[in-house]
């Protein structure tokens, strides 16, 4: 108990922006986080269910312009923006066919959120102040029987959760509300390196209020690779 107070007294005296740039140090060095303009996230949703699915995404921060194929029993469906423009992409007809896809606009609040992802996908507090976002450092939690820095930031109508490990300065706990205060929470285990230099959460599980259901999640990501101009064509 002492241990945890002292541990609370000295959370104030710790500055967000340290607490971000000790997990930049942590993961490779905030250079190489800066020098990303592209990449590419591939994950697999596992919970044993028929509602497994995988996801790929794809992100360009100079177009403005993000891709997300979600393939559920063998069928793709695809979300994608780019600048303004917005769209999704439904398989129809029989599978045993060429697949063919009708296409119709996302919502202005779904390109919004597709927009806030672009950034955030890669880590949400990067550039947290030019997003719009505020963040506090509001105390401490025990995550996994371990002291981790409780950060909470909020802006464009979501409110992030973060927890940072007290001793690797990692990225252990993400609790994102929605404005539909549908709250997603992502337990990290696991962290690879990628070729870039940069490390990762390899391993996770993704547990959403709705359904409260422990989803486990692999991911695999890719920094800087080179991305057809044909991904982001609606």
């Amino acid at each position: 108990m002492l241990a945890q107070a002292g541990l609370n007294a000295q959370t104030g005296a710790v500055p967000v922006d340290t607490i971000f740039n000790n997990f930049y140090r942590a993961t490779g060095g905030k250079a190489l986080w800066d020098a990303v303009q592209t990449y590419t996230i591939k994950q697999a949703y596992r919970a044993g269910t028929a509602n497994d699915y995988d996801l790929v995404i794809q992100g360009a921060l100079p177009q403005q312009a993000l891709s997300k194929i979600r393939t559920i029993m063998k069928r793709d469906f695809i979300y994608g923006i780019k600048g303004a423009d917005g769209w999704v992409k439904i398989p129809i007809g029989s599978r045993d066919k060429v697949t063919q896809f009708q296409t119709s606009d996302l919502s202005e609040k779904e390109r919004e959120n597709m927009r806030r992802e672009l950034g955030d996908l890669l880590a949400p507090f990067s550039n947290y102040t030019q997003k719009g976002y505020i963040a506090t450092v509001v105390g401490t939690e025990q995550i996994n029987g371990k002291p981790a820095y409780q950060v909470e930031m909020e802006g464009k109508g979501v409110k992030y959760n973060l927890y940072f490990d007290v001793a690797t300065s990692l990225l252990v706990r993400e609790k994102l509300t929605l404005p539909t205060r549908e709250v997603q929470t992502r337990d990290h285990t696991q962290y690879a390196k990628s070729t870039y230099g940069i490390s990762y959460p390899s391993e996770s599980t993704y547990v959403s209020s709705i359904d409260k259901k422990p989803v486990k999640v692999t991911t695999i990501m890719e920094f800087n690779p080179t991305i057809s101009d044909n991904t982001f064509a609606r």
